[in-house]
C-alpha cells in the first residue's frame, strides 16, 4: 500500500473522488448546519481533522458564511432570501451556490448538493460519475495516503455527501405552510481552487510513484495493475483541472492543459497486457463453454489466452446441481462458478470472481444446457468489467 505525504510539508490528507469527494487538508471544511443529519454524521470526523491540523485545538467555524438555523427555528423564521435567489445572500464572485427542495430536510440537502454539481455543467457531472474507482482505491487501501484513523473515518462519512470537494450545506429552511424544506449548498471559490491545486500536485507525485516499475516486473500483472491504478488517479486529476477552469483559477506552477488523463496510462496497461499469456482451466466444464467464455473476455481486455506453462492461470470451478421445486412441472439446474487468477510464481490469488444462477426446462439435461449457456453469456458480458475494476483499484504486491 502507498503511504504518501501529499503536500511534502508534514500535512497529510486523504482524497476521495467520484460521486463522493473529500479532502481534509489545506483548510478543514466548515461544518454543516448544527442539528442536521449530515452535520451529526460528520461532526466527529471534522473535529478530528481540525484537531490534527491545528495541533490538537479544535477550529471554530468561520464567521463569514451564514450558518443554518437549528431545526426548531427553521420553520419559525421568515423565508430567507436565498430560497428564491441564492446569490442575493451569497456573493457570486466568492461562491458557487444552489438551492434544493424536498419533503424532508435530508432530501432538500441532497438535492441542493446535486444542484450545486449541476452548476458546473454536464461534462463535469459526467466526469464525477466516471471516477468512482478512485474512492474505491482509497477505501480498499491500494492508495493509503494517511495512517490517521480519524481521516479514514472522514472519508467514510464524506461518501454520504455525494458532492464536490468543499461543498457544504450552508443553510436550511422549512416552510411552515406546507412543511416542505429548502436547503442551500455553497462552494467557496477561493478555498476550493487552492484545494484542487494541492490535490493535483499530490496526485501527480502519486502517479509518478505508482508508475516507477522495476524492470523485472514490466511484463507482469503488477505492471498492468499499476498503470490501471495510475489511470484512475489521472482521471481524478483531469476532473480537478476542469473544476479549476470553471472556477477561473490558474494556480502557480500548474499548466492545466498539460495534465494527463487516464487514457495515456490505459494505453500503457494495454501494451503490458499484450505481453502476458493467461492459461484458462475450468473444472467441470465438459464442453469447454465456460473456458471459451473466459478466453473471449480476456481477449477483449487485451490478454492472450492458452498455453500450459504460463505464469498466470485463471482457475475456475463449475458446479451444476438440480434445484427442483415441489409441484412444478419444470426441472431446474443451478449453476455456480468460482474463479480466480493465480500467479504461479508465488501462489497468490488475484481478482476473485463468482457467479450463480438457475435455469429450467421440462428435461434436466436441457436445463443443464440452458444453465451453462446462461453462465457463458454472463461471463462474456461482465467479466471484462469486473476484471478491469479490480485492477483499476488494487495495487498488487
Amino acid at each position: 500500500m502507498f503511504k504518501v505525504n501529499i503536500f511534502g510539508d508534514g500535512r497529510k490528507c486523504v482524497i476521495l473522488a467520484g460521486c463522493a469527494i473529500l479532502a481534509g487538508c489545506a483548510s478543514s471544511p466548515k461544518p454543516a448546519a448544527s442539528g442536521s443529519p449530515l452535520a451529526d454524521s460528520r461532526a466527529p470526523a471534522y473535529q478530528a481533522i481540525d484537531a490534527m491540523n491545528s495541533g490538537g485545538r479544535t477550529a471554530s467555524p468561520p464567521a463569514d458564511l451564514p450558518q443554518a438555523a437549528a431545526p426548531q427555528a427553521a420553520a419559525a423564521r421568515a423565508e430567507p432570501g436565498w430560497v428564491s435567489s441564492p446569490y442575493s445572500v451569497y456573493d457570486q464572485d466568492a461562491y458557487v451556490a444552489a438551492v434544493g427542495y424536498g419533503e424532508n430536510r435530508t432530501a432538500a440537502e441532497r438535492n441542493a448538493l446535486v444542484s450545486l454539481t449541476a452548476v458546473f455543467g454536464q461534462s463535469i457531472q459526467a466526469e464525477i460519475s466516471s471516477i468512482t474507482n478512485y474512492s474505491e482505491a482509497v477505501n480498499n487501501g491500494s492508495i493509503n495516503v494517511s495512517e490517521n484513523n480519524a481521516v479514514r473515518e472522514a472519508v467514510k462519512t464524506s461518501s454520504e455527501m455525494d458532492s464536490l470537494i468543499g461543498a457544504e450545506i450552508a443553510d436550511v429552511w422549512q416552510n411552515s405552510a406546507d412543511r416542505s424544506w429548502s436547503a442551500v449548498a455553497v462552494l467557496e471559490k477561493r478555498k476550493a481552487a487552492a484545494l484542487y491545486a494541492d490535490l493535483i500536485r499530490g496526485n501527480q507525485r502519486l502517479i509518478n510513484e505508482i508508475t516507477s516499475i522495476p524492470d523485472t516486473e514490466k511484463t507482469s500483472l503488477e505492471a498492468f495493475s499499476r498503470y490501471r491504478l495510475a489511470a484512475t488517479v489521472a482521471d481524478t486529476n483531469k476532473l480537478y483541472a476542469s473544476l479549476l477552469s470553471v472556477l477561473g483559477a490558474t494556480p502557480a506552477g500548474l499548466s492545466l492543459s498539460e495534465i494527463k488523463g487516464g487514457g495515456d496510462y490505459r494505453l500503457e496497461a494495454a501494451k503490458v497486457a499484450r505481453t502476458i499469456p493467461i492459461a484458462v482451466k475450468v473444472e467441470g466444464d465438459r464442453q469447454n463453454r465456460i473456458g471459451n467464455a473466459f478466453a473471449v473476455a480476456l481477449g477483449r481486455i487485451g490478454f492472450k489466452s492458452g498455453g500450459t506453462n504460463n505464469r498466470y492461470v485463471l482457475n475456475a470451478v463449475l458446479t451444476l446441481d438440480s434445484a427442483n421445486l415441489p409441484g412444478n412441472q419444470y426441472q431446474f439446474c443451478r449453476y455456480n462458478i468460482d474463479a480466480y487468477l493465480t500467479d504461479t510464481t508465488n501462489g497468490s490469488r488475484l481478482s476473485p470472481y463468482n457467479i450463480s444462477g438457475r435455469e429450467g426446462h421440462t428435461a434436466m439435461n436441457e436445463a443443464e444446457i440452458r444453465a451453462v449457456n446462461s453462465a457463458s453469456k454472463k461471463i462474456e458480458s461482465e467479466f471484462e468489467r469486473v476484471f478491469d475494476d479490480f485492477f483499476s483499484t488494487n495495487l498488487l504486491r
